[in-house]
């Protein structure tokens, strides 16, 4: 049986992913038309983007998912014509990048790095950096990022503290969740990093009032989403001096606006939503294997709860 695949996504996409794909696909013996342009009513899987021009999915009669290329889904899971499985992309490739990301920040901010890199005048100023085990690390969101960031900084000696929305466990993490969670994390996180979804339950998750919870001069890295803090809060607290500085990859309107005050802000430092990429290969590996379940009759992974959003 020959499988109608269809990859809705832009073409720059489609010229990334249509050799990763198909050798994929051979090598997990499926025969396969994978294919940007297939009659909707004989598509049997969507590898989908959330940008492409597919947003009605009801002409898509006999297909069995929609299979997420990007780890977010906060633009396709309200949408009410999507009515089979959706799963969200989760890229052991994704997963390394971000955990690298993450962990060359904290170590920069905890071992005080700015100060010599970006140092601009001839002061000799010896000082001795804490060692891991005596700063407290809270990372925001233990899914599979998150709890694989966590798990690396523990590695390292860190004293980190997970925080979730429903509780989690992961070995050497300090796992809170819920709202008295939330507030128990941020008093202890002199470096803070963001790695929840973006739903209406996690927008603005950081505010004044969460920011104030914070240590006196604790950093923060963000590269999850740009909602899950309140801009003018932040400014403010880094105003204040209450927040030392921050590291933000994302965004809430991306490219980030020349006139934006972050870029100007000393105490913020802007990348361009680097931190972590889907890498074709192992991300087709991932779209394939759930391909390959749902032959097989076996579960999806990394279904999208559509209550959560997420």
């Amino acid at each position: 049986m020959t499988l109608n695949i269809l990859f809705a996504a832009k073409q720059e996409r489609w010229d990334i992913y249509a050799a990763p794909l198909r050798k994929a696909l051979a090598e997990a013996g499926i025969t396969a038309n994978l294919s940007m342009d297939l009659a909707a009513d004989q598509v049997d899987y969507i590898v989908y983007a959330p940008n492409s021009a597919v947003q009605d999915f009801t002409p898509f009669t006999r297909a069995k998912a929609v299979l997420n290329l990007w780890a977010g889904v906060e633009t396709v899971v309200g949408n009410e014509t999507l009515q089979i499985p959706l799963a969200r992309m989760v890229d052991p490739g994704l997963t390394a990048g971000m955990v690298e990301w993450v962990t060359g920040h904290v170590m920069r901010y905890h071992l005080g790095m700015d100060t010599d890199i970006l140092r601009r005048d001839a002061k000799w100023e010896p000082r001795t950096p804490p060692l891991a085990q005596e700063r407290s690390v809270v990372i925001l969101g233990m899914g599979a990022l998150g709890s694989a960031a966590a798990r690396t900084l523990v590695s390292l000696g860190f004293q980190v503290t997970g925080w979730s929305r429903s509780a989690k466990s992961v070995d050497g993490v300090t796992c809170l969740h819920g709202p008295e969670g939330l507030r128990s994390a941020l008093t202890k996180a002199e470096i803070a990093v963001l790695l929840l979804p973006d739903t209406p339950a996690t927008e603005n998750t950081l505010n004044a009032d969460t920011l104030a919870l914070m240590p006196k001069g604790a950093f923060i890295i963000n590269p999850g989403r740009g909602p899950l803090i309140e801009d003018d809060a932040l400014l403010a607290a880094l105003d204040a001096g209450h927040i030392a500085h921050a590291t933000l990859d994302v965004f809430r309107v991306e490219p980030l606006p020349a006139d934006h005050p972050y870029w100007a802000h000393p105490q913020v430092t802007v990348t361009p939503h680097i931190a972590a990429e889907t890498r074709a290969l192992t991300a087709s590996q991932a779209i394939v294997e759930n391909i390959r379940r749902g032959e097989a009759g076996e579960p999806f992974v990394n279904l999208v709860d559509r209550k959560l959003g997420y």
